[in-house]
């Protein structure tokens, strides 16, 4: 009797000690995304536009300690110019900001993430038009990631599929930033169960009561992932729950792919769609499901990219706008970084790098750092400068020889506020244009 109690206890300790450990795995998966919003404005902007859900809140957000923005339009019935035209200024620019809330001058991605509603992804799509589709796919193309739920499923695919309907529909319309069909499910007003596999990356963040489900997920009239024979799911796709609901003579749901995600190349962003409405869940199960699809997005964001090579006695200008597509060269934006690298030969007694602004824009704050190795950022190295204005010299005193990295950090942002529509601006509303640069380096 001794011996089956020591057993018991034995088996009770190591089952917590593997039970603390996964624990402790996801606590550091968690931390280890959300520690990486280097070089962003913020983490999360919120799509509740025209046609959309007007949320005005995402509790995951709060739950992981992000900071969001958002814009919001009024209720159907009451749309007004005004809607349209701050989507558009929001979405594809205007005169002090030709580049949009979603982009910096260079094409990079402000947010680390897009997420955008539920409600008529037709009728969001129209109102954008194709200049507001092609900055969401510049977004993703350039490492920015996508989260998407219901409508925001669907205006992601490539179109839409419906029961008894042999061609798509919204083909061209919808962002296609995965290049497949989101097939409508047919279910209104009902929670379904989302059954998670055990190798979906939902669970490096969460065990979900560790029996794989999370149950009563509200859904209305969303989707799933489309695939046929002649349809097969795009390469880079990731199922990463599905469906379980008995299947009726109106909806063949049980099993189908409802959360996937896909990225296409290491440059890109990741793209996850989700087909129900678990975005108002305020706690349990249903609020560390979307906490993990924002997660799991997040943490496709493409690496940071260097602008190019340094070389001695040249000053590289940092001058261009936008409109003249040329990032290697393009004005950097608020709390941004711009990475550059060296090569500092051998037996070096000084690297000395220098940045200064243009005349009639120099009261801007830049910063300087350097990291040999690898990219540099304010809180990974100690070589640094910080201070008022776009002039400073950083010296590096016998530097190891090699491939060094310096970044430009640009100190000064807008004041973000909350009103009638979401998130406005003011203060230094200039800096979204861009703020130009010289840099140089020499060595001694």
């Amino acid at each position: 009797m001794i011996k089956k109690t020591l057993f018991w206890t034995i088996l009770a300790i190591g089952t917590l000690a593997v039970s603390d450990a996964m624990a402790s795995k996801r606590d550091k998966a968690r931390a280890e995304v959300l520690s990486r919003g280097h070089g962003f404005y913020k983490d999360i902007f919120m799509d509740s536009g025209i046609a959309l859900t007007s949320r005005k809140d995402l509790p995951a957000t709060k739950f992981l300690g992000l900071e969001l923005e958002y814009f919001a339009s009024a209720t159907k019935d009451k749309l007004s110019q005004k809607d349209t035209l701050r989507q558009t200024n929001i979405f594809c620019g205007y005169e002090q900001d030709t580049n949009g809330w979603l982009l910096y001058p260079d094409g990079a991605p402000r947010f680390r993430m897009i997420y955008v509603n539920g409600g008529s992804a037709s009728k969001h799509a129209k109102s954008l038009d194709d200049e507001g589709k092609e900055r969401v796919q510049e977004f993703v193309r350039n490492g920015g990631s996508y989260l998407g739920t219901c409508a925001g499923a669907y205006i992601a695919c490539k179109g839409s599929m419906y029961r008894n309907v042999s061609k798509p529909r919204w083909v061209g319309m919808y962002w296609a930033l995965w290049p497949q069909y989101a097939h409508s499910t047919h279910l209104l007003k009902s929670s379904p169960t989302m059954l998670i596999p055990k190798r979906s990356p939902l669970l490096r963040y969460f065990d979900f009561g560790g029996d794989g489900k999370v149950e009563n997920v509200r859904h209305n009239g969303g989707c799933y992932a489309f695939e046929s024979d002649n349809a097969p799911m795009p390469d880079g796709t990731e199922r990463l729950s599905s469906y379980q609901f008995e299947n009726t003579d109106k909806v063949q749901i049980n099993g189908k792919t409802s959360v996937w995600a896909y990225k296409p190349t290491a440059d890109s962003g990741r793209t996850l769609l989700c087909g129900s409405h678990p975005e108002g869940a305020t706690s349990g199960e249903r609020l560390e499901y979307m906490s993990a699809m924002i997660l799991y997005a997040m943490d496709g964001n493409a690496a940071p990219r260097s602008k190019g090579l340094l070389t001695a006695g040249e000053v590289r200008e940092m001058n261009k706008h936008t409109e003249a597509e040329d990032p290697a060269h393009t004005r950097i934006g608020d709390r941004q970084y711009h990475h550059f690298e060296l090569d500092v030969p051998r037996k070096c007694a000084k690297a000395i790098i220098k940045i200064e602004g243009y005349k009639g824009e120099n009261s801007f704050d830049l910063s300087l750092c350097a990291k040999r190795g690898e990219l540099a950022f304010h809180d990974n190295t100690l070589i640094k400068t910080v201070g008022k204005g776009c002039k400073h010299t950083l010296t590096i005193e016998r530097p190891k020889s090699g491939r060094w990295f310096v970044s430009v950090f640009c100190e000064t942002t807008v004041t973000a506020h909350t009103g009638k529509y979401g998130t406005y601006y003011r203060g230094r509303i200039a800096v979204l244009n861009g703020v130009p640069y010289k840099i140089s380096v020499c060595y001694e």
